[in-house]
């Protein structure tokens, strides 16, 4: 049975072969994209694109820039405002301003209540307290001037008991 299967199998002529191959080729030949696509795709989205704005697709900005260096002359210089010069007081003006100054007073009343001052409260009062000091000096300010006319007759009542 084994010689009769193999029998009925005929060969193909040489021709037959080569007919097949190259039917086989033709198909192989057409399998995938083809070609050219790459190019032929850019066409279809530049179609899509020309209806919407086109983009361009460098980044950064479009001003153009002068490849010529102008002289220094045409160059505009940005104009530097002067600072507001500051206004001397005199010391009289200056001791009223310490004395309304309204930061000055919140900070004495807390020293008068004993509560804790930051390190920047502190400084803030010392050098508010020096400056005072040092206008009250300069005016020719002394402790007694300002002592309530009640207090000083207190001290003379005291001393002409005391006599």
């Amino acid at each position: 049975m084994l010689k009769n299967k193999s029998k009925q199998k005929t060969k193909k002529s040489r021709q037959e072969i080569n007919e097949e191959s190259r039917e086989l080729k033709r198909k192989r030949k057409h399998k995938g994209l083809p070609s050219g696509s790459r190019f032929n795709n850019q066409d279809d989205n530049k179609n899509k694109n020309s209806t919407n704005k086109s983009k361009d697709p460098r980044i950064g900005s479009k001003k153009p820039i002068s490849l010529v260096v102008e002289s220094a002359s045409n160059a505009i210089k940005p104009v530097k405002q002067p600072k507001p010069a500051k206004t001397v007081l005199s010391p009289q003006q200056e001791l009223e301003q310490l004395e309304n100054d309204p930061k000055l007073d919140m900070l004495l009343d807390l020293v008068e209540q004993n509560a804790k001052l930051t390190k920047d409260q502190q400084t803030y009062l010392d050098s508010k307290l020096n400056r005072i000091d040092e206008l009250m000096q300069e005016l020719g300010y002394t402790d007694d001037d300002f002592e309530d006319e009640e207090e000083k007759k207190e001290d003379i009542v005291s001393l002409l008991k005391r006599n």
